[in-house]
Parts: structure tokens; sequence; C-alpha cells
């Protein structure tokens, strides 16, 4: 596991040493400002060498006091708790791949023609229900995919339902 961006090391040093050793790593003094002192959601991303998924949890609004512990706590659900993989392995570590995608506040949409899958994610809202996907995603070309593959996440089918958008920086 390698990553340039400061976010990125972060979430590889927090992984490989819940992996290996079990434990959860402190937030350090030494870390870069911006995880210090911003709060801000974000996903971590998994993907095996190959380019297949491996594993991706994430927030939608911040939980936690800054963005250190928010991709700490991410990094660790990703490669652990992803309902649909089983836990990264210490054997793996080295043929997965890391992303850390930061997410803006979430604003109503009005139209889907305000929708973009390049550009936005999109979160859709019936009652409870929830459903997320983040922007660019490999085979997500279209705003009707993107929202049917969100509503299917959701488990929204026919009700009406509200669409929210976001925009991410994606880190490596």
């Amino acid at each position: 596991m390698e990553g340039k961006h400061p976010y990125v090391k972060w979430a590889i040093e927090v992984i490989e040493n819940y992996i290996k050793y079990g434990k959860k790593i402190e937030i350090r003094d030494n870390l870069p400002d911006d995880l210090l002192n911003k709060r801000a959601a974000c996903f971590v991303t998994l993907h095996k060498l190959n380019g297949d998924l491996r594993g991706c949890i994430g927030t939608i609004e911040p939980v936690y006091d800054n963005l250190a512990i928010e991709i700490r706590e991410n990094a660790i659900a990703a490669a652990t708790r992803d309902y649909r993989f089983n836990p990264v392995t210490a054997d793996e570590l080295d043929d997965i791949m890391v992303s850390v995608d930061v997410l803006s506040e979430p604003e109503y949409v009005e139209s889907e023609e305000d929708l973009d899958p390049e550009i936005y994610g999109v979160i859709v809202v019936s009652g409870w229900k929830k459903g997320v996907l983040l922007p660019a995603l490999d085979g997500v070309n279209t705003v009707e995919e993107q929202l049917r593959i969100a509503k299917l996440k959701a488990g929204i089918f026919s009700e009406p339902y509200e669409i929210y958008r976001f925009t991410v920086e994606r880190y490596f």
C-alpha cells in the first residue's frame, strides 16, 4: 500500500496498523494542520490492484472532531466492516490501493438537470431511507444510472424522494 497525498498516507498507516496489530493509531500533533483542524465528511475507498472494489465506507456529514479522526474511522471500517467483503487480511495489504474523498456540504437539488455523475455525487432520501453514490465512478455515466444505483442502495423503489448533490476532492 502506498499513497502520495498526506490524507491517503494517513489512511494507509491506520489500516496497516489496525490489520497487523489490531490497534487504532492515536491522533498525533505532527499530522498536517488541515487533518487536525478541518471538519469534513469523507469516504475511504479500497481497490485491488486490478481495479476491483475491495471496500468503501464513509460519512456524508462530519461525525468526528476533525478530518484525521474521520479518515481513521472510515479507513478501519472500509478495511474491516464493509458488508460486501470479508475483512482485509495482512496478506492483502501490498495489493490494495487507497483513495480518500473529502465531501463538500450536500445541497438540495430541484431538478435532475442539475446533476452530472462526473462532477457530483448524490444522496437520495425518502423518510429514513438514504442512499449515497460518489461521483466519477467507472460504469456510472448517466444521471439515470447514478440515481438508480443510489435508490437501490437505499431501498427506495416507487416512493417519492429528495435529491442532494455534493462534490468531492479525491486524493490518491
